[in-house]
């Protein structure tokens, strides 16, 4: 089963298009062993309720299989790292 990894973002945050570059870098080498999804916050009320689900009070916020991994944008070898340790 794929790990899902969450980004959650927003349009004005210019910080997220590095965390989402990251989770890009990370699915093409992880492949289908991951399952991407950028959730843009400011975009509808539903992914607004699942950011305030997981208690995000920051972007970019990178959830993984549930839990929150990285606040802030990691560098793609960081979250490629973690990734790898749960495979």
């Amino acid at each position: 089963m794929a790990i899902k990894v969450e980004v959650f973002s927003t349009n004005s945050c210019p910080h997220c298009p590095s965390a989402i570059e990251a989770a890009e870098v990370a699915k093409d080498k992880l492949g289908d062993a991951i399952d991407v999804e950028v959730v843009k916050i400011d975009e509808s009320n539903e992914n607004r309720e699942r950011a305030i689900n997981y208690q995000i009070m920051a972007v970019p916020t990178i959830v993984i299989d549930g839990e929150v991994a990285f606040v802030g944008a990691p560098h793609d070898f960081e979250l490629i790292e973690k990734l790898e340790s749960l495979l």
